[in-house]
Order: C-alpha cells, then structure tokens, then sequence
C-alpha cells in the first residue's frame, strides 16, 4: 500500500486534534506546518484552567460561543509562546477559517491555508485571502483510505 502524502498527513493530525475539542457545536482542529515540519497544533476550546463547553455548555452570544478559542488562534498562539516564527507556513484545519481566524492568519503571515470542510466561508475572508495571495485550498482526506492504511500498518 502506497504512503499518504503530505497534505494527508497534516490534515489527517488536524483531524486528530479535533478529537481533543471541548466545545459542544464544532470540533476543529489546526496544525501549523513549516517546511513540512509540525510546528504547532490547536483545537477549539476554552481558556486554559476555565470551564469547557462539555462541562457546562456554550457561553453564548449573537449565536456565537465567545468561551471557546478557535484552533487556529490556539495553534498560533503555541507559536507566540514557543518563540516560533509563522513567517510563510501553512496551517491545515478541519473548517475552512472564520473571518476573524482568517485575519490573524493572514497577519501572522501564514501563506497556504489547507482546511476539509467548507464551513460559513464569509466573502470577506476570501476577498482578503485573495488580495494577500494567501493560496487556500480544500483537501479531499478520503478517511477510509487513513482507515484502511492504519489497519494494514497496526
């Protein structure tokens, strides 16, 4: 059986990272890669030592829960504690990025933006991409494909 590729490789540790998720109305989950090397990870969840949404529900607001930190802010945050550039990386994530996501990527100076599932892709978030040249492309992960490789390799 033929290896998965790097684009599988990295979406199918975002996916994993999304397992860890405590937020009960997403699962979302971002690896940070530079020079196909992992740099950092994030999923969606609430402020470290704080309740989680599994614990005691989402906080909220206009339709949005504001308790809950995005995945990629998480990842990107890791990176600004660690000390480690996002100059030109790409980050792979479950969801396609939320506008606000999307801005701080773009200013974190993350270059390709890999996500699997289109989700409330805002206009505005792709007319920036696009007047920055941030490339962002949806990967097709065939997870029987990961699922099947597993069983052959375990």
């Amino acid at each position: 059986m033929e290896r998965i590729n790097w684009h599988e490789y990295f979406m199918a540790q975002a996916m994993l990272l999304a397992l860890r998720s405590t937020c009960e109305r997403l699962s979302v989950g971002a690896t940070i890669v530079k020079d196909n090397r992992i740099i950092a990870g994030g999923y969606n969840g609430s402020v470290s030592g704080e309740d989680h949404c599994i614990d005691v529900g989402c906080y909220l607001e206009d339709g949005h829960c504001i308790r809950t930190i995005h995945a990629e802010v998480n990842a990107l945050l890791q990176c600004s504690k660690n000390g480690v550039s996002t100059e030109n990386a790409s980050i792979y994530v479950t969801h396609f990025p939320c506008i606000h996501c999307t801005k701080a990527l773009i200013q974190a100076g993350i270059k390709n933006i890999y996500y699997r599932e289109s989700y409330k892709n805002h206009p505005y978030a792709i007319e920036l991409l696009d007047k920055t040249s941030v490339k962002y492309t949806q990967i097709d992960l065939d997870v029987d494909k990961i699922y099947e490789y597993l069983k052959v390799k375990l």
